[in-house]
């Protein structure tokens, strides 16, 4: 991945994140360092269940993981810039299950600059290994002027 330079960034540009394989140990350690055991994440049994009109057929990932993928992919592009990730909306779209491997990306949406500061305003999405999107939203990076 290339590092950020706010000056040559423009609409269109994209980043990319690491892949990241999604086991039911990864999906464990994600609990004990959120304190989350929704049985949702762990519990295959309770998983056979159907959830109004959905059935997830087994235990899924965390959301929050993905804020976690792409929040690691931002800073990982922007940190070295002296970039601040200062926001980061997404909605969840579909469930991530053990055995899949999910990679976060980017796409330059907009930059402006003010006053005090210059903004990068990224859309972000996180792909399964089918190219299904799993999750996608809305990024907003800042780059301090110098």
């Amino acid at each position: 991945m290339t590092p950020a330079n706010f000056d040559t960034l423009k609409a269109g540009d994209s980043i990319e994140g690491p892949a990241f394989a999604v086991s039911r140990e990864s999906i464990r350690l994600f609990c004990d360092a959120s304190l989350d055991y929704n049985p949702l994440h762990l519990d295959d049994d309770y998983m056979k269940g159907d959830f109004g009109k959905t059935n997830f057929g087994g235990i899924i990932m965390h959301g929050m993981n993905n804020f976690g993928l792409i929040t690691r992919m931002l800073t990982d592009w922007a940190t070295p810039a002296g970039a601040i990730h200062r926001r980061l909306e997404t909605r969840w779209l579909k469930p991530v299950k053990p055995g899949d491997t999910i990679r976060p990306a980017g796409t330059i949406k907009a930059k402006q600059t003010t006053a005090k500061s210059r903004w990068v305003v990224v859309d972000v999405a996180v792909q399964n290994q089918r190219g299904e999107t799993v999750a996608a939203g809305e990024a907003m990076l800042e780059f301090p002027v110098k």
